[in-house]
């Protein structure tokens, strides 16, 4: 560590940039008064082996602190200390005593700032100034990465068409840490884990994985105990980042310096060779920093008034629009380069096809905290039109923890290009398959692509991204299986997570082993299952779903890092009939354009052209919306280039008989699924559905959904 010397350096581009002969490290603080790079020989490095200080002269442009350190390679560990003044009236948080993290880390050695921090409360450090750490062992430093030093064999994101789209939402970590994936104790958990089972989504049909979060976060700042065990909770969901730029290290099985990139490019480049495009759920909302209260270790001792929303009256405190403390100054111009910066760098170096934004109205708030509406906002709007950015796929969660919700309005830019989750999908189709009244309409609105929330802007049905669950809330075994959250092994005395499941037990809370209440559950699982696939839009499932993951009734299990969250693969044998029905409803669906379209259906009654979408009562006639209750059927016509559809369900409390619509010509009725019919006849395989011996009726069993082809 000592052969090296020190030069200028280069403003541009940020962070610990590596070249021939050195590396050049630039960080930005306007207000700073002082800046030190802090070197390491090794990760368990209780002091720092070198300190150097910038020269204010020399290595600063403009608001740019930069250094060039030659013999500095890949794998060099470092911090930075930065001093300047602490005035928390004026938003500014400097503390010369703070070991600060590179906001553009690519990669972090193990360790936990929360347990770093905690142990030096324990030993009588309190207070905003002074506490430093005297004992860096267990305090994760920054690590230089060499972006090159990977073999991407010609891998290029896969730029699928989002109508051709099955999104997957599973967590990296969850997907194998169980002891029942079958995998080496070494990999289970793991980038390179996820990988053995690529092969599973494969043949599910998934062409797209959802991971909840995997940019760097510290499991470590859940003060919670489970009130059962005793042990310690974590945050195991990942929603509150340290390294914007970083894979998490402990979702590695090399946890070597810059090994966790390596792993994560190869993961990825495995999905992409089995047709499987990634998405990284993105938390771009808030920080782990917290509030005024919170500890200080990147963006609070950098530049605290620019990073964050701070109000104008006093700055002392944090605008709070995430519920997690602070909220990201997203739309001044700094931060939001930062961003940019950080999407570009996983899209052109790790290779990512697209971007679910957590809490995205955040994004589109002013530096003030006011929604902006009706000027698009600075963010969002660039985040549209970014020409490295132009063909990933960006999503939405179209509100934030304050109330902004933005729903069917998410301002993105001209020609916006957003999806978003879509939030009343989940909440009419969970309503009108629990058997609620009068909800037929609403659910007709939600299967024909939501044409309330987006026509109406010249989007299409492609702005939708339909699901009726996801990691927060009930899994769907249990949205079948419960009437109420049982979340007291949280450690909040069962006050969090959400009292608004739309759920339903079927007559029993948890798991049971009735066979009548089992065949109900089962068959309102395939129900759900089944409009997924054939609304217009988007659909995204919550991964384990298709072999009845549980979480035992906790819908928010965020801090859940054991078996109840971790997929049990024994459930995919166990329920395999159900893994084979999703299977195939996803093969129907990317084999039959006319459940993926790209526009919304358009309007026949004045032109007479053929409908491409038609409703039905229980008589095949045109249905009075205002009494339909309880039923709903509808055709989608093939145009001669596909097959036409029907799909039906009854939610009365009696079988019906219905009337069938008649087709033209020579064609006939063949069913295809039957959610009262046990497995393996409840859905068919390719070529073998059923011709229908009777052509006009059929009897639709209490809470059943059946869809007819026609050949």
């Amino acid at each position: 560590m000592t052969d090296f010397k020190v030069h200028n350096g280069k403003p541009l581009g940020f962070g610990a940039v590596l070249t021939d002969g050195g590396v050049n490290f630039s960080v930005y603080s306007h207000d700073a008064t002082k800046v030190s790079l802090v070197l390491f020989e090794s990760e368990l490095d209780q002091k720092p082996s070198a300190v150097i200080e910038f020269d204010p002269h020399n290595n600063r442009t403009g608001d740019v602190w930069h250094i060039f350190i030659e013999g500095l390679g890949e794998g060099a560990l470092y911090l930075y200390k930065v001093d300047g003044p602490y005035i928390p009236p004026r938003g500014l948080r400097f503390n010369p005593h703070k070991y600060l993290f590179d906001p553009y880390a690519k990669a972090f050695t193990p360790g936990s700032v929360f347990r770093s921090y905690n142990n030096l409360w324990k030993h009588g450090f309190e207070g905003n100034l002074g506490g430093e750490l005297q004992d860096l062992s267990d305090f994760p430093k920054c690590v230089v990465v060499d972006d090159d030093n990977f073999d991407w064999e010609g891998d290029r994101p896969l730029k699928r068409p989002l109508e051709n789209t099955i999104i997957y939402e599973t967590h990296v970590k969850g997907f194998t840490a169980s002891e029942s994936s079958g995998l080496p104790r070494e990999i289970a958990g793991t980038y390179r884990g996820f990988e053995e089972k690529v092969d599973y989504l494969k043949k599910l049909g998934i062409t797209a994985v959802e991971f909840l979060p995997l940019f760097e976060f510290d499991e470590n700042e859940n003060a919670n105990t489970n009130p059962r065990t005793g042990e310690l909770l974590v945050n195991y969901w990942g929603y509150s980042t340290i390294g914007f730029f970083a894979p998490k290290t402990s979702y590695a099985a090399d946890k070597t310096p810059g090994g966790p990139v390596r792993e994560f490019k190869q993961m990825v480049k495995t999905l992409h060779k089995a047709g499987i495009e990634v998405i990284l759920d993105v938390v771009y909302n808030h920080t782990a920093e917290g509030n005024e209260r919170g500890y200080t270790f990147e963006f609070r001792g950098l530049q605290n008034d620019v990073y964050y929303s701070l109000p104008a009256s006093d700055k002392n405190y944090y605008m709070n629009f995430s519920g997690c403390g602070n909220s990201m100054n997203c739309n001044h111009p700094i931060t939001a380069s930062f961003i940019l910066d950080s999407l570009r760098y996983w899209v052109l170096e790790m290779h990512v096809d697209g971007f679910r934004f957590d809490l995205a109205s955040i994004l589109t708030r002013a530096q003030n905290g006011a929604p902006l509406n009706n000027d698009f906002p600075l963010l969002t709007a660039a985040i549209n039109d970014d020409p490295v950015l132009a063909h990933t796929k960006i999503i939405a969660e179209p509100w934030d923890c304050a109330g902004l919700y933005q729903l069917g309005g998410f301002p993105g830019g001209y020609n916006n290009r957003w999806s978003e989750w879509n939030g009343r999908f989940r909440d009419d189709m969970r309503r009108f398959l629990r058997g609620d009244e009068h909800l037929s309409t609403a659910a007709a609105t939600r299967i024909s692509g939501s044409s309330d929330c987006y026509n109406h802007s010249g989007r299409s049905p492609l702005a939708s991204i339909n699901f009726i669950t996801a990691h927060d809330g009930f899994t769907l075994n249990d949205l079948v299986s419960y009437n109420y959250k049982h979340n007291e092994e949280n450690g909040e005395g069962n006050r969090d997570g959400s009292d608004d499941n739309l759920s339903y037990n079927n007559g029993f809370e948890g798991e049971c082993t009735n066979p009548k209440i089992e065949h109900a559950r089962r068959k309102t699982i395939k129900n759900f299952l089944i409009y997924l696939f054939v609304s217009q839009g988007v659909p995204m499932m919550l991964g384990g779903d298709e072999m009845r993951r549980t979480q035992l009734g906790n819908n928010n299990a965020y801090c859940q890092d054991t078996q109840l969250s971790w997929f049990n693969w024994k459930l995919a044998e166990h329920n395999k009939d159900l893994v084979r029905f999703t299977s195939r409803l996803i093969e129907i669906r990317r084999s039959h354009n006319v459940f993926s379209r790209v526009r919304f259906f358009r309007d026949t009654y004045e032109t007479g052209a053929i409908p491409e979408i038609s409703w039905y009562d229980i008589n095949a006639k045109n249905p009075d919306w205002a009494k339909m209750n309880r039923f709903l059927a509808f055709k989608l016509d093939g145009l001669e280039v596909d097959n036409d559809f029907y799909v039906a369900t009854n939610l009365d409390q009696y079988d019906l008989t219905i009337t069938l619509p008649t087709l033209p010509g020579n064609k006939k009725w063949y069913r295809v699924a039957d959610t009262a019919i046990e497995s393996p006849d409840d859905i068919l395989d390719k070529g073998n559905e059923e011709l229908l011996t009777e052509q006009r009726r059929y009897v639709l069993i209490s809470g059943a959904t059946v869809i007819l082809m026609s050949k």
